[in-house]
């Protein structure tokens, strides 16, 4: 069983390695093109149909990261794999060394026409910690970092709207805890998505007491947006 629950040791700094740091990497994709969605029937890697739009993100441990948006109300497919980083085609092991630089983020296909963006960016913000850098409790290491990546310039200001507000709604409540928290989420362009390896697909679906790290800070995006 493979555990998404990787701890790192103390000694190992919290930083993004340098290019002079990271790890080589591969040419070769590391999931196969013919590996298929159990939920949808087709390929994990696409294509998918032109109607759709793209939310690239990442919250933590990309299991339950991943049901939290296939079971959402328009989405049509979802993938796991790695963003952010220096290394091509990287390893789950490796990804997990942190000399990668790689987040793990979840590709999220949904139909504007019936799924609202603001509605996923709601999720996503809720069902996680986005105050914590890099870590998700006690999952710890710059891969569990959060992030939001934007396909084009309508959707990053819809990214960066919906940062602010749950910014606006960490300062004017004190049951975060600690005052003066402050969002750390990465938003970016989209950078290259590297798949992840086959078993991490949809692995909640494969292994429904899988381990789900998904925890939120309490606060509401109810009304943003």
């Amino acid at each position: 069983m493979f555990l998404c629950m990787f701890t790192l040791p103390p000694s190992r700094p919290l930083t993004l390695p340098s290019a002079a740091e990271a790890l080589p990497g591969r040419a070769a994709p590391i999931l196969s093109p013919s590996a298929l969605n159990p939920l949808t029937g087709r390929p994990v890697v696409g294509p998918h149909p032109e109607r759709l739009a793209r939310l690239l993100c990442g919250m933590g441990c990309f299991w339950g990261a991943e049901r939290l948006f296939w079971r959402a109300p328009g989405v049509a497919a979802t993938a796991v794999g790695y963003a952010g980083g220096r290394t091509p085609n990287p390893t789950y092991e490796e990804v997990c060394g942190g000399r990668t630089g790689h987040a793990e983020v979840v590709e999220v296909w949904f139909d504007p026409a019936q799924a609202r963006l603001n509605e996923l960016l709601r999720r996503f913000w809720e069902n996680h910690d986005p105050t914590q850098g890099m870590r998700q409790g006690n999952d710890v290491g710059t891969q569990y970092r959060s992030v939001l990546y934007w396909s084009d310039e309508g959707q990053r200001a819809a990214l960066e709207e919906s940062r602010d507000a749950f910014a606006r709604a960490l300062s004017s409540t004190a049951r975060h805890g600690a005052e003066g928290a402050a969002v750390t989420t990465e938003l970016a362009p989209a950078p290259p998505l590297y798949y992840a390896e086959e078993r991490h697909q949809q692995y909640l679906h494969k292994n429904p007491n899988g381990y789900c790290g998904l925890r939120g800070t309490g606060l509401s995006c109810a009304g943003q947006g």
